[in-house]
């Protein structure tokens, strides 16, 4: 395997970079997509290695349930760093599927408890519920459904409504929760990976905002409706889920700069940006980073799966 089960586990700094311009200078849309990719793939690749270096290791575990093949000095002299990695290898991956475990639970808990919530209700594409508590998110699962507060809804105008309405459909429509899980699932796997989590979690709602000002036919409008929302937003009882005031409470946080986008002109829709900008080079190198990943991970599987193989008695 040699040093290339190695590089997967560090890989991840390449997509740095394009993490924070693509924030910036990419279509949201495009943004999202990229990242929760590039996210995916890294993540399964180092975990992949990870889950190669436990092999390595519990093979010279007394009472493994490996063949004792596996433990022949000549298959240990060929397998490199057995000893030190492969061992610590071992309670890294139990703490990657212990996080990843975790965060997948929480995502369906809050899932199941917001559509408990709502059981006692007619089953419209829109629940407004009686709190005093202002918020609004997009509850997936079925045909998906839109919640608000009365609270919130009291504060807004007409216009306003059907923009955070449009928002959150918007995040139904695009199944902003697949990608939402998927860069947190990432960032419990690999560490590395936190930025892309972060990332994707503004281009979501960035995308949501683009998607409801093309509905309600004003920028200005929609801006307006996330800058009160966020001013009387004291947090939404579905945090893990998209919301229309998120992160709001931070003041130099992501909702000042979802109103500064939405005050200027709308992002051109690009496939892929221009190679020889700044953006274009961060998103080239995650793209090399995260090819190199995928076959370093492939080559080290491959080549303990034939080191295994010749090692194992027929």
């Amino acid at each position: 395997m040699g040093v290339f089960v190695f590089l997967p586990l560090v890989l991840p700094l390449s997509a740095w970079p394009v993490a924070r311009l693509a924030e910036h200078r990419l279509h949201p849309r495009t943004a999202t997509w990229l990242l929760s990719a590039v996210a995916a793939v890294l993540a399964l690749c180092s975990t992949l290695c990870l889950a190669l270096l436990v092999v390595v290791g519990t093979a010279q575990l007394p009472g493994n349930p490996l063949p004792d093949g596996w433990s022949d000095p000549q298959v240990r002299a060929a397998v490199p760093y057995n000893e030190l990695a492969g061992t610590a290898a071992i309670p890294l991956l139990a703490a990657v599927a212990a996080a990843c475990s975790g965060a997948a639970w929480r995502h369906h808990r809050v899932r199941r408890d917001a559509g408990q919530a709502l059981s006692g209700l007619r089953p419209t594409p829109v629940a407004v519920l009686p709190d005093d508590v202002p918020y609004a998110y997009a509850l997936p699962g079925g045909r998906g459904r839109v919640v608000a507060s009365t609270a919130l809804l009291a504060c807004l105008e007409p216009a306003e409504r059907r923009a955070l309405f449009a928002h959150e459909r918007a995040h139904l429509a695009g199944l902003h929760h697949r990608f939402l899980l998927t860069v947190q699932l990432a960032a419990r796997a690999n560490p590395f990976l936190r930025p892309l989590r972060t990332a994707v979690a503004y281009t979501a709602e960035r995308w949501a905002d683009e998607d409801a000002a093309s509905a309600v036919g004003s920028r200005r409008v929609v801006a307006r409706a996330i800058g009160k929302a966020a001013l009387i937003s004291r947090g939404s009882p579905t945090a893990t889920l998209a919301h229309f005031a998120a992160s709001g409470r931070a003041p130099a946080g992501p909702v000042p700069r979802r109103v500064a986008a939405l005050l200027g002109p709308a992002p051109t829709a690009r496939v892929w940006p221009p190679a020889f900008t700044a953006v274009g080079l961060a998103a080239w190198g995650a793209a090399a980073g995260t090819t190199v990943s995928a076959l370093s991970s492939a080559n080290a599987a491959v080549t303990l799966f034939f080191v295994l193989k010749a090692a194992t008695p027929l």
